[in-house]
């Protein structure tokens, strides 16, 4: 799976958001961007599950040719039934949101975009199961499924502290949100906005700066 500009907007975002973590968990972790994003914000070590071989072999020659390959640890296993050493301080999660969208006629990428290998409903189990009491976690969605997930995780005790709404352009509409979640904290949500591009398709001065330690 090639990079996209959203999950690196997570990456970025969330490792602004880390604070004194003593490990993290990244559910599936593809080609390994998140935990490289993140170490470099962050000593703490960081596990990576990936159900795809493939994908979990390039993931590892990724790390291992990079500064963090004693931090960060690729498990290969799918999530919902893996035996984790310990509960995490953090999780963080761009999983396969797509419901019933265009399907490709690659099996490997549907089940990388589509959530017919692991639903938000199973998603929510392994974060809930997984993370500490005192943990948070990040997740990047598309922004029609928003508020379904943000019911689907209160259901599970969780209140939404934070959430980044993403356009492409001034002109498009919404099309990601990213939202931190945590057992406790104000119900009040702080609710930001980013634009990636301007009208003139130049990069925005709000995305430049969040990702300047990373482009």
């Amino acid at each position: 799976m090639k990079v996209c500009t959203d999950s690196c907007i997570l990456g970025a975002w969330t490792a602004l958001r880390l604070g004194n973590v003593k490990n993290i968990l990244d559910i599936g972790t593809g080609t390994g961007l998140l935990p490289l994003m993140l170490s470099q914000k962050t000593e703490s070590p960081v596990d990576s599950i990936e159900w795809d071989p493939a994908s979990v072999a390039q993931a590892r020659e990724n790390i291992q040719v990079s500064p963090w390959a004693e931090t960060i640890r690729v498990l290969e296993g799918d999530a919902r039934d893996f035996s984790f050493d310990s509960p995490y301080d953090f999780i963080i999660t761009n999983p396969p949101f797509f419901a019933s969208d265009l399907r490709s006629p690659q099996e490997r990428k549907n089940k990388a975009k589509h959530d017919q290998s692991l639903t938000l409903d199973q998603l929510m189990v392994v974060i809930n199961n997984n993370l500490n009491p005192n943990g948070n976690f990040s997740i990047l969605l598309p922004y029609h499924r928003t508020s379904f997930f943000e019911e689907l995780a209160k259901g599970f005790g969780f209140l939404l502290r934070e959430k980044l709404v993403v356009r492409q352009t001034p002109s498009h509409p919404p099309f990601r949100s990213i939202g931190l979640f945590g057992f406790s904290g104000s119900r009040e949500v702080s609710t930001t906005e980013m634009v990636i591009r301007d009208n003139n398709g130049k990069y925005t001065p709000a995305f430049t700066e969040l990702m300047k330690d990373y482009y």
